[in-house]
């Protein structure tokens, strides 16, 4: 990894850990982070526990990228960080946001778990604007564990390393036995059509909790984490969700077959670039700015995402990583503050369906059979930079 992003690295068991050394290091607590609303909740919950106070930032309706422009000047001077989410692997406004973040005087931090693969219209990869950049190595390598953290300073690795060492716990014999048996009973399952059984098998992992899109906010329970962060503890029963071995220091068995899988991302990193093309060739494709890139997922904009979905479903294609709502519908202005325009994000949080691009031709044939129908009418946002009116959009 330090021979791909040119950055000193430090291996961390999750990205979602990773975030958090991140936040803790560069962030004073009771400071106010910029992210985007259409995110995984899990880490809206890791900038809670370091201490920090959400900001909602508005986004461009077509690929779900932060809106600079659109970010209303007393916000930029309030913040203390911006955290990228490069949301399916379109990259997020890099250039613009690192701008303002030396202008400001503050961190820019990427999340890059979408997009290890991805590269910004000048060409630079995404992961090589931030003060810190953090990967993970469960989407595209499919490793299911692990991650990166990289910086910009060589010099802060070792402070980072040792707080790091003081998070981590130590290696657990069931957890290493699950992670290796993994692999082996969702191929059977799944190879014997047992839906039902591979979804109860993923449960009992620990790598599908949720019941629905969004977990259970539980206010009056994260009230209570909130006034003890900054700290990992409170929020455990968050920032868990769907990976019960986010901070567990992994074992040899995990390594090696990290290690093995990660040594093929360039193969996939093509596989990815392929179907990519396919599904933004397809009429519910929509090609964001600079050229293609192989994304993690596809958000194709369907009018009824539930129905496409559900039409998915029927061949044995799961839909996964949706975020609907938005963080600050989800959220309430209690634990985050609202986006100025949150039209454009709950719009295409309605109309997003992330597509496998592995499984392009298959997602392809279903929903032409079933008719499915694109998406129209994208808000445009008001795009000002400016304080003014807030536009209502269209809830879901």
């Amino acid at each position: 990894m330090r021979d791909r992003t040119g950055r000193e690295c430090l291996y961390v068991p999750s990205c979602r850990f990773g975030l958090y050394l991140a936040l803790r290091h560069w962030c004073r607590p009771g400071g106010r982070v910029l992210m985007s609303p259409v995110n995984d909740d899990v880490i809206f919950f890791v900038v809670l526990a370091a201490g920090l106070r959400p900001v909602q930032a508005p986004l461009r309706a077509q690929d779900g990228s932060i809106d600079t422009a659109a970010v209303p000047d007393p916000v930029w001077r309030s913040l203390s960080a911006v955290l990228t989410t490069n949301l399916y692997g379109n990259p997020d406004p890099a250039p613009e946001l690192r701008a303002r973040c030396d202008a400001l005087g503050i961190p820019l931090i990427e999340d890059v778990a979408h997009a290890i693969g991805s590269r910004v219209a000048d060409g630079r990869p995404v992961g090589d604007y931030g003060d810190a950049s953090v990967f993970s190595l469960s989407k595209h390598t499919a490793a299911g564990t692990g991650g990166f953290l990289t910086v910009a300073d060589p010099a802060r690795r070792a402070a980072l390393e040792e707080a790091r060492d003081d998070l981590l716990l130590p290696p657990r014999a069931a957890s290493e036995l699950a992670y290796a048996l993994r692999p082996y009973a969702e191929a059977g399952v799944r190879g014997l059509r047992l839906v039902r059984a591979a979804r109860a098998v993923m449960r009992l992992l620990g790598r599908e909790e949720r019941r629905e899109i969004r977990m259970p906010l539980r206010a009056a329970e994260l009230e209570r984490a909130v006034a003890a962060a900054p700290a990992l503890g409170p929020f455990h029963s968050w920032v868990r969700v769907d990976l019960h071995d986010y901070r567990i220091t992994p074992g040899q068995a995990r390594l090696r077959r990290t290690i093995r899988l990660l040594d093929r991302l360039d193969e996939r990193l093509t596989a990815h670039l392929d179907g990519t093309r396919r599904l933004l060739d397809s009429p519910w494709g929509k090609q964001g700015p600079g050229p293609v890139q192989p994304l993690f997922r596809v958000p194709l904009l369907v009018a009824d995402r539930d129905a496409a979905i559900a039409a998915l479903a029927r061949r044995r294609i799961t839909t996964g990583y949706l975020y609907d709502p938005p963080l600050d519908d989800y959220a309430s202005e209690l634990f985050t503050d609202p986006s100025p325009d949150p039209g454009p994000a709950r719009w295409f949080a309605r109309h997003a369906l992330p597509a496998d691009p592995l499984k392009a031709a298959r997602i392809l044939a279903v929903l032409r059979e079933e008719g499915i129908r694109p998406a129209d009418g994208a808000p445009a946002g008001q795009a000002t930079g400016k304080t003014g009116p807030h536009r209502d959009g269209t809830g879901g």
